[in-house]
């Protein structure tokens, strides 16, 4: 797997959330041969044993079962040690969701947007923007205590990170109920303590799709969370909303993206598997050229 991604001309990969246990004896052996060399790791890494498959929400630090919430502290902990033991300067971590018993308010949403996939970027469609406050007053309502555990979360992994010498880069989701809330965003990192080994992570396909809903403008999202940024997941969204599309094949402005861009981030492409290797290729040219 490492070598045919040194084949394709990268020097650094990261390790998602899709890694096998089967397959860490391998990847051990290629970092140590020099194959490559690891950026960041994507929480958890690698999977919990039995897990055959990506599966970065299998347990949730706003959950409120506490065992569920031990889990999710033990495998975070188990990517730090493995994001450690790589190397990497990062271990990217999604921060949980809200839980609806009876009836999700992002259901209307979807049904509305299927229809009419363009209301989210059109002010003038009124009856798409009041549906959308009115979604937004039923998940605010609701994430109080989901949240709170959250927050509550992370702090306990803190000193962990610390002593691993690894940052948690809290990437921004793609769902309506997944948390936190982009708006919340940059007052959540300055409420951390300056000592936190914390990070914005940026992942324009989510941030894409966020705005194909009403809900931010991928721009001055950027310009919000700019002092916080550490790195980036780069991929495309289609015409049809689907992300994880070669770099230029829809209709993110990645020149605008590239504004952002700083020599200490870390810039990782990430793709979905039907993309193929000269699609691999020509989106790390268009990357290289912009970082040129």
């Amino acid at each position: 797997m490492l070598r045919e991604m040194a084949a394709l001309g990268f020097e650094y990969v990261e390790l998602s959330h899709g890694v096998r246990i089967t397959l860490v004896p391998g990847i051990l052996k290629a970092v140590e041969e020099g194959v490559v060399k690891v950026s960041s790791t994507h929480n958890f890494c690698p999977l919990p044993t039995g897990v055959v498959q990506a599966a970065p929400n299998l347990f949730e630090p706003s959950s409120k079962d506490y065992r569920e919430h031990d889990q999710w502290l033990r495998h975070t902990k188990r990517s730090l040690d493995f994001a450690a033991q790589m190397k990497a300067r990062a271990l990217v971590c999604h921060l949980g969701s809200v839980q609806f018993f009876w009836f999700n308010p992002a259901r209307n949403l979807r049904n509305y947007l299927r229809d009419n996939p363009d209301a989210g970027r059109t002010p003038e469609d009124k009856s798409y923007h009041a549906l959308l406050e009115k979604s937004m007053v039923k998940l605010r309502k609701r994430m109080g205590p989901f949240w709170e555990r959250t927050k509550a979360s992370v702090a306990e992994i803190f000193d962990y990170a610390t002593q691993k010498g690894v940052k948690l880069g809290f990437e921004n989701r793609e769902k309506f109920e997944e948390l936190p809330l982009d708006g919340d965003y940059a007052d959540f990192l300055a409420g951390l303590p300056p000592t936190a080994p914390v990070g914005y992570w940026h992942d324009t396909g989510h941030a894409d799709i966020k705005e194909g809903m009403g809900l931010l403008n991928h721009r001055q999202h950027l310009e919000k969370m700019r002092s916080r940024l550490m790195g980036f997941h780069l991929h495309d969204v289609s015409a049809q909303g689907q992300d994880h599309q070669a770099v230029g094949s829809g209709h993110i402005d990645f020149k605008m993206i590239s504004e952002f861009w700083r020599p200490e981030h870390l810039l990782t492409i990430e793709f979905g598997p039907r993309i193929t290797v000269d699609e691999v290729k020509a989106s790390k040219l268009r990357i290289e050229a912009l970082m040129g």
